[in-house]
């Protein structure tokens, strides 16, 4: 088992077609752990950077996060459609084709982004007003949201090319992608909201820069791991080439996934809102609690997340008795 723990930890190629489906479980489901820990860690570093500005700022990282979680919504639907498409492609021992949809889905990210994150970003003042009534929050927090919107391009790409390399059983690349992503949020927040050394002095709107600049790392990284040869999905610029045949049937797998996360994700904006009547303290409070209780989910989001590499996997390569074993 430890020897397993550290290739997982590692990363190798491996046929999740063949062998023991347990270790294939803990290859996969592993990392995925460590990377949704990251993705949390996030989070929780901005809050405790943040929180020394007050409680009014947390409110206005506790409020744009849950308008955020829309945006999270369209993430998880489209990394729902990259992952099936990429798994059964490396299933079926096609890595041209599972490079082909890689490219597809990145360009659906991105027009997504446009879509989203434009609209929002302009709107940001009136979104947070919808929230709440609080003039601090409002006046010092509006500037905060909008770069968060701004970013939304750096949100919907570092999930879903992280899904990519799940969906392709690279899920050591996945959570490596997100330790680099909060090791630069991890030394950008203090300095951007504090003024520290040669930095500008931000407040709340620092973190928001160094949330956005520690993601943006991250898919450049991202980005250059799929462009290197070797890999089991090695991208070429001709896989970015629109393919609206390809782009539909992803977005027909997407659109049932980004419904069913938006019915949560929505219920969360209203709730914030509720909160948010009893002032910036009960909302900074429960900010913080909703950080830490986070944790606690995510080793059920990373089983789920190794059944559905395996499902595709041995679906594509004409396994549906093991794909229901996986699950």
């Amino acid at each position: 088992m430890i020897q397993t723990l550290k290739e997982a930890l590692r990363g190798s190629k491996q046929d999740f077609t063949e062998g023991s489906l347990k270790r294939a479980i803990v290859l996969l489901a592993v990392p995925m752990v460590l990377e949704l820990s990251m993705e949390s860690l996030f989070a929780i570093v901005n809050v405790f950077w943040v929180a020394g500005l007050g409680a009014s700022a947390v409110a206005t990282v506790g409020l744009t996060e849950a308008l955020i979680t829309v945006v999270f919504a369209v993430a998880m639907g489209l990394c729902a459609g990259a992952t099936s498409f990429v798994a059964r492609r490396i299933g079926e021992k096609d890595p041209a084709g599972a490079s082909a949809a890689a490219g597809q889905a990145i360009l659906l990210g991105l027009a997504a982004s446009v879509i989203v994150g434009a609209p929002a970003a302009y709107f940001a003042k009136d979104l947070l007003g919808f929230m709440t009534e609080d003039p601090a929050v409002l006046e010092n927090g509006y500037r905060f949201t909008t770069v968060m919107f701004g970013g939304c391009g750096s949100i919907l790409l570092i999930f879903l090319i992280n899904a990519i390399f799940r969906g392709a059983g690279d899920a050591a690349i996945a959570m490596r992608v997100l330790i680099l992503s909060n090791l630069i949020n991890l030394v950008l927040d203090p300095c951007l909201i504090f003024g520290l050394g040669p930095f500008p002095q931000l407040g709340v709107t620092g973190s928001a820069f160094a949330t956005t600049c520690g993601r943006s790392g991250g898919v450049a990284y991202q980005l250059y791991r799929l462009f290197q040869p070797g890999g089991r999905v090695t991208l070429r610029l001709s896989h970015l080439t629109p393919d609206i045949k390809l782009m539909t049937g992803m977005l027909r797998v997407s659109l049932p996934g980004m419904f069913q996360y938006s019915i949560g994700m929505i219920s969360w904006v209203f709730l914030s809102r509720i909160v948010a009547r009893f002032g910036a303290t009960a909302t900074a409070g429960y900010t913080i609690a909703i950080r830490i209780i986070m944790f606690s989910i995510l080793p059920s989001w990373a089983l789920g997340g190794a059944a559905a590499t395996l499902m595709g996997q041995n679906l594509g390569a004409g396994k549906p008795d093991r794909s229901e074993r996986a699950v």
